[in-house]
């Protein structure tokens, strides 16, 4: 009698890197919409229409019904909190900062995790994996040398949201591979969306606009990408430790790169393409290994 085959961790990178793309276009799509929308608006379009995706997600896995089933109401409702505080700081970086500059910053998350893994995860982290972090982190140094050089009034504001982001990020992750281990990918994701576009909600009062036709279609793909995003992402940590996936991270920098430039028509500085080289390389320090 033969065991059904596990997971593999490229299983993992191979989805992570699929959620990195996902999240890098729905970060173009918010920055285009949170130019003429408030961001508490592109917060509660986004996580509302994440449902949409989540919920055939959830149909093709056994049903709606029962996925809707937890043993950990808590847990979700500190995650789905906490991810849409992370939206809206996400969001809130990328209205005053080019999507690569912003994306650079959310790069912290994954270096922040690692230390948090190990403490309540019990995940070991290797010299390879930490070697490419911290090679990592010094190509999003460059990027934030860029960023920080920005002559706009609100880059402060965006590196300081995006500093928050990373934070918050850091605990989401852990906080979300341990939950993997009880509950399915599509009950987290599902919860998420739902709390985190309740919250965004209360802020109604507070300047909602009615959007023009760019914006309307900009905010429609920011709740379709980021909820197959949220699918893709939490399937990823069911499979891989985070300590493997951090590193992976820092391929959406590529992608962002090319939508500032391609949509933004944002050219990248020499910092910029340094810190992509920086990047690239370590995303591949923790892959090819395990190929």
């Amino acid at each position: 009698m033969t065991t059904p085959a596990r997971p593999s961790a490229l299983d993992g990178i191979a989805l992570r890197l699929f959620a990195v793309f996902l999240l890098t276009a729905m970060s173009a799509a918010a920055r285009a919409a949170a130019q003429s929308v408030p961001v508490g608006q592109v917060v509660f379009v986004r996580s509302a229409l994440a449902l949409g995706p989540i919920c055939v997600y959830m149909a093709l896995r056994g049903g709606i019904l029962p996925n809707l089933r937890t043993a950990r109401p808590g847990a979700h409702l500190i995650r789905g909190s906490l991810g849409g505080l992370s939206i809206a700081l996400s969001f809130l970086s990328l209205a005053h900062l080019p999507v690569a500059s912003a994306e650079a910053l959310s790069f912290l998350a994954p270096v922040l995790s690692l230390p948090l893994a190990a403490a309540f995860l019990h995940e070991r982290v290797g010299t390879a994996a930490l070697g490419a972090v911290l090679l990592g982190l010094a190509g999003t140094l460059l990027m934030l040398w860029s960023a920080l050089a920005l002559p706009e009034d609100g880059a402060v504001i965006g590196v300081a949201a995006g500093l928050g982001f990373a934070l918050v990020m850091a605990v989401v992750r852990v906080l979300v591979k341990d939950m993997t281990r009880s509950e399915p990918a599509a009950t987290i994701a599902f919860y998420m969306a739902l709390i985190s576009s309740l919250l965004a909600l209360g802020s109604a009062p507070w300047g909602w606009v009615v959007p023009d036709r760019d914006a309307a279609i900009a905010l429609a793909a920011t709740g379709l990408l980021g909820g197959l995003a949220a699918i893709a992402g939490t399937e990823a940590v069911a499979r891989a430790p985070v300590a493997t996936l951090a590193p992976v991270e820092y391929t959406g920098l590529v992608w962002a790169l090319l939508f500032d430039l391609v949509i933004f028509a944002t050219v990248p500085g020499w910092q910029a393409m340094a810190g992509a080289a920086l990047i690239l390389t370590a995303a591949a320090m923790v892959s090819l290994p395990r190929r």
